[in-house]
């Protein structure tokens, strides 16, 4: 174990965006994964290999980049990594970015589910509060730790291996008709 997180590691410094998306994306698909199987119930004979591999593509061209990028953005407008700094990166991560952040994950989700404009519309509306009040259990402590204790490039991994059970709850929820 000791010898794939130092391979990890090395990946990271050379690839540190690559190495990130391909994170991302791989733990949405392990969150879809638990998703149908522990949540649902399934069972290998009814799990659904196209379901995870639109949440492992949502991960890849969405996740990763958009919540990679933020953070970086995030470090540029509140410098450090201080107890103070920590809680301003929360705050701005859970007021400003999250609820737009959420909002595309359901309408990005709703698409590659086929669902038109107006059925989109309607499962975001269905949706988004009850996503929102979830993500407000989970994320500001997990933030606050994430912004105080762990550099820049460690934090989306860090973020998706807490969100494995998040992405396994938004799978859920976006792949309810």
């Amino acid at each position: 174990m000791a010898a794939l997180w130092r391979a990890y590691q090395r990946l990271l410094a050379r690839h540190p965006w690559k190495v990130q998306i391909l994170t991302a994306g791989t733990l949405v698909g392990a969150g879809d994964v638990i998703s149908q199987q522990v949540v649902e119930r399934r069972g290998l004979a009814g799990h659904s290999g196209q379901r995870t591999l639109k949440m492992m593509t949502i991960g890849f061209c969405f996740v990763g980049p958009v919540i990679g990028g933020w953070y970086q953005v995030l470090d540029r407008l509140v410098p450090g990594r201080t107890k103070a700094t920590a809680l301003q990166k929360m705050l701005l991560d859970q007021c400003g970015f999250a609820p737009c952040f959420l909002a595309s994950f359901l309408a990005v989700a709703g698409a590659l589910n086929g669902l038109s404009v107006e059925e989109n519309w309607s499962k975001i509306r269905q949706d988004y509060r009850d996503a929102l009040i979830t993500n407000y259990y989970i994320w500001p402590a997990v933030q606050v730790a994430n912004f105080y204790f762990i550099p820049l490039n460690y934090r989306l991994a860090v973020v998706q291996c807490v969100a494995i059970v998040w992405n396994a709850y938004l799978s859920w929820k976006t792949n309810q008709l």
